[in-house]
């Protein structure tokens, strides 16, 4: 057996040894590497992400593409054949692509050389000219009839006022930059009118008697 003096002095240097190793062992802060293309090992959770936006109203995604013929019925209709004769044609396009929205109409066999009004109306034509209802409006305007130049304007409407040439023919193209039709809301019909469409407060968008519609879901 070791007398009890000898383990005293073995156990000493034990000691040390393990206090060394202890010491080496332990840091009072841990050290980003800082070896090139190595990143620095992190325990921080990351950021959750963020909630998803809404979904936007469904755009209207079909092209439109109609092309019809007047007649005192039917999907084109003649409030007055003096100014659009029974056998003219009308031919209505319409694409959307994002927040924009353009709208073609083609006319032929209308009167040469004249000037008609033109809008997109909120429902489909019928029997009688009011039928169609008033413009349609990106904004609506809480006043009707709609007469102010803050909400009946081009902008907020689709104006496609158009003059025909020697042979009765025009083409006009209306786009609306900064909003475009949806499946909730888009106009039923275009309808033709008698005069130039007016701008002035108190009759902004008027354009005299509707002599003339054409059925168009823009949905």
């Amino acid at each position: 057996m070791v007398p009890p003096r000898t383990l005293h002095r073995l156990a000493l240097p034990a000691l040390a040894v393990l206090s060394v190793a202890l010491v080496g062992c332990s840091s009072p802060s841990q050290t980003p590497s800082t070896e090139t293309g190595t990143p620095a090992a992190t325990t921080a959770q990351a950021a959750p992400a963020a909630p998803a936006a809404p979904a936007a109203s469904g755009s209207a995604g079909d092209d439109v593409d109609v092309e019809a013929t007047f007649a005192t019925t039917g999907d084109a209709i003649t409030y007055n054949p003096e100014l659009v004769p029974a056998g003219a044609t009308a031919k209505v396009t319409s694409s959307t692509e994002g927040t924009s929205s353009t709208v073609t109409l083609a006319v032929t066999g209308l009167v040469p050389n004249r000037t008609y009004g033109s809008h997109a109306h909120q429902k489909p034509c019928g029997p009688a000219a009011a039928d169609s209802g008033p413009h349609f409006q990106h904004v609506a305007d809480p006043v009707s009839p709609s007469v102010d130049p803050a909400y009946a304007n081009p902008q907020n409407e689709v104006w496609l006022d158009f003059t025909t040439d020697a042979q009765g023919a025009a083409s006009v193209t209306a786009t609306q930059a900064q909003w475009a039709f949806t499946d909730q809301a888009a106009p039923q019909s275009v309808v033709i009118h008698a005069m130039k469409t007016a701008t002035e407060p108190g009759k902004a968008g008027t354009a005299g008697d509707r002599v003339g519609c054409v059925t168009v879901d823009f949905a």
